[in-house]
């Protein structure tokens, strides 16, 4: 019995990683590289060489001279010498100087000398996710592992193949919607298993995704975006021979934001109801349904409040700059930036509000069928 069981998982996972292999090899061959991109070099700083004391009528400021050595790449062991200035943008004279045993990241303009780009923090994100992994392994169990591989497979979807197909020119909107059904069937197939259960949760997210991707598209011409919405929106445009949709990235932030709270929303409505089913087999239709209402009706609160948190804390550095600069109320809730937040957060609960009937209609469908024996 659990080897019947294993086979579904074991054919999903499989049919997860051909589609990761076979979507990245396609989006990386029509990616056009450009071979004077400067270069990179990771680095350990050995010493602090000198420290240059400067001063104007205005200001004074430091300059620090290290020395580092080179550890990753071709060039590895060579000794670089770069410098830290705390004088010029403003970032600079806010940003922490380097001390000796940082890892850094150096390149090397066309003189040949070495400049600082930025500390290597990823290492220790490394660490810190990886105990986050062992502590869902060892209170989850299977269903902690089974997180990991789904978390695992939509991150390559996205870095692999969604953020390369954009790279290669290729259609967003289907780019966006391919990952976002990509990331629900893996999802909630491999983490509760091919079963009545986890298809209900797969036919409701989508119908919550499908309904989210409509509204999207309608509001964005009725807001009359233009996808300018910050500073990083120009250099978009001028990266890449064709300029790109940025609608349509504001489309793809805006379903691909709202699928993980609408597949919250499905499965939990979905486990709820086969509890029900497993404890009351004489369950009908219409009783089915009823419960899936009424406990979709608890979720929703939270669920939406969720997701209109989570937007408004990703843009709270960006709300406090335009508001230190006197902006007021109105002319701050005008601005297109704004506009796309709220856009996200209230495209992205109405996708959780047609989720929730939609599943507790499939569920009772499926559920309260005379044939059903009690199994998953």
């Amino acid at each position: 019995m659990k080897v019947a069981k294993a086979i579904p998982y074991i054919l999903i996972l499989a049919l997860s990683l051909i589609f990761l292999y076979v979507g990245n090899r396609i989006a990386v061959s029509n990616i056009v590289t450009d071979e004077e991109v400067s270069r990179f070099y990771e680095a350990i700083v050995r010493e602090l060489v000198d420290i240059e004391e400067h001063s104007s009528a205005f200001e004074e400021w430091q300059v620090y001279i290290f020395r580092a050595e080179i550890v990753r790449g071709e060039r590895r062991g060579e000794i670089s010498v770069f410098i830290q200035n705390t004088r010029g943008h403003f970032f600079e004279r806010f940003l922490r100087v380097a001390r000796e045993g940082d890892r850094v990241m150096l390149s090397q303009n066309a003189q040949g000398s070495f400049n600082f780009i930025d500390y290597v923090r990823i290492y220790r994100i490394m660490v810190y996710g990886g105990a986050f992994i062992i502590l869902l392994i060892v209170f989850g169990k299977m269903k902690g592992l089974s997180t990991v591989l789904s978390l695992g497979l939509t991150f390559t979807a996205i870095f692999g193949v969604f953020l390369p197909s954009i790279m290669a020119g290729m259609n967003i909107y289907i780019s966006a919607i391919v990952v976002c059904i990509f990331s629900i069937v893996t999802t909630l197939f491999i983490i509760n298993g091919v079963n009545k259960k986890s298809i209900a949760a797969v036919a409701g997210c989508l119908g919550g995704v499908l309904i989210a991707g409509i509204l999207t598209f309608i509001m964005s011409a009725v807001t009359m975006l233009t996808g300018m919405t910050q500073s990083d929106s120009i250099n978009l445009l001028y990266l890449f021979e064709e300029p790109l949709d940025l609608n349509a990235i504001i489309f793809a932030g805006i379903i691909i934001g709202a699928t993980g709270a609408i597949m919250d929303m499905a499965i939990s409505i979905s486990s709820s109801l086969w509890e029900i089913r497993t404890k009351a087999p004489d369950s009908s239709f219409s009783e089915i349904f009823k419960s899936g209402i009424s406990i979709g009706k608890d979720i929703l609160g939270s669920s939406i409040n969720t997701l209109v948190l989570a937007y408004i804390g990703s843009s709270l550095t960006v709300i406090l700059i335009l508001m230190g600069w006197g902006v007021s109320l109105f002319r701050l809730l005008n601005r297109e930036l704004i506009i796309v937040e709220l856009l996200q957060a209230i495209t992205g609960s109405f996708g959780i509000i047609f989720a929730m009937p939609l599943t507790a209609l499939i569920c009772a469908a499926l559920f309260s069928r005379k044939d059903n024996k009690g199994r998953a």
